[in-house]
């Protein structure tokens, strides 16, 4: 039985390249806050004060991280304007711009499925 549990063992599947694909996707988006600032960003290019009032619950901190993060995954760019003052303008990239169209579907869903109140809809109806 021992060596039956042993090939079984080596026989197991490599994981679904959708899984994969959307493990990558959820390891960036799904941290908090990166999903709205990306949000945001689908509207027009920002400056880092723009972008900390849209997202009000953000911190800098925060802010400032999942930037660089949304910038080393190449879906943001950075471009600083010569001063005084510096200014800096983020801006999508076309891999961060054809982001908009799923974050879209996203918000048509939670609209229908995902009321202000929290509840399911679904779950609502069998009570």
């Amino acid at each position: 039985m021992e060596r039956e549990l042993a090939r079984d063992d080596e026989h197991v599947p490599e994981p679904c390249t959708r899984v994969d694909a959307l493990t990558r996707v959820f390891a960036l988006l799904g941290k908090r806050w990166t999903g709205l600032v990306v949000a945001v960003l689908t509207q027009r290019a920002a400056h880092y004060a723009e972008l900390r009032r849209a997202v009000p619950k953000i911190s800098e901190r925060m802010l400032s991280d999942r930037l660089t993060e949304l910038t080393d995954a190449g879906l943001v760019t950075r471009e600083v304007e010569p001063g005084p003052p510096l200014r800096v303008t983020y801006r999508l990239t076309e891999a961060g711009a054809a982001l908009g169209p799923a974050l879209n579907e996203l918000g048509t869903w939670a609209e229908k499925y995902l009321p202000s109140d929290g509840t399911c809809p679904e779950v609502a109806d069998r009570c």
